[in-house]
């Protein structure tokens, strides 16, 4: 069916990557959320080519040399531990009822990649789930104003996922 609209945002969750890639069914949305977004969920492919041609151009050879893969959305709801997996600098404390969060220090990085799971409910044709092992290089920045809530703008940078160096997921139900 080449008539599909998709309409709408979805859910983003998030689990700490270990040694296998989880699969879209293993996500939860109650469990593995990593925050309510707003302002939806860009997904970012772009490829690297060199092309080698003759000087009369009938002769022309393309390939690809290198790929990348970003993952894009706005987190409105979240809390310290969120900084955590947005940020590989930090350090989550609780103590007595208050948590604390220290960031930076090159020497506290700690290496770790996530599996992320964009999932779009659509009931009419179908879900859409994207799958992607990933970390935050975008940074972030957290802007506190009177009128407006404060969103954090994550940027996940798509990692090799598996043995084929798969990039991102994308999985969608086909429907009748």
């Amino acid at each position: 069916m080449l008539e599909k609209i998709t309409l709408g945002s979805g859910d983003l969750m998030i689990k700490e990557f270990t040694d296998t890639m989880p699969a879209y069914t293993d996500f939860n949305a109650e469990t593995d959320l990593l925050g309510r977004i707003q302002g939806g969920c860009t997904l970012e492919y772009k490829g690297t080519w060199y092309e080698a041609k003759d000087d009369t151009g009938k002769v022309v050879k393309t390939i690809i040399t290198e790929e990348e893969a970003t993952l894009k959305s706005g987190i409105l709801t979240w809390n310290g531990k969120t900084l955590a997996q947005l940020c590989s600098t930090a350090r989550v404390t609780e103590e007595d009822k208050i948590r604390k969060v220290k960031i930076g220090g090159v020497g506290n990085h700690n290496g770790k990649s996530y599996a992320i799971c964009f999932h779009h409910v659509d009931k009419m044709d179908g879900d859409i789930w994207v799958v992607v092992r990933a970390v935050n290089q975008g940074g972030f920045s957290l802007a506190f104003v009177k009128d407006k809530e404060t969103v954090i703008d994550a940027e996940f940078k798509c990692l090799p996922q598996d043995d084929e160096g798969t990039l991102i997921e994308y999985v969608e139900e086909i429907a009748e």
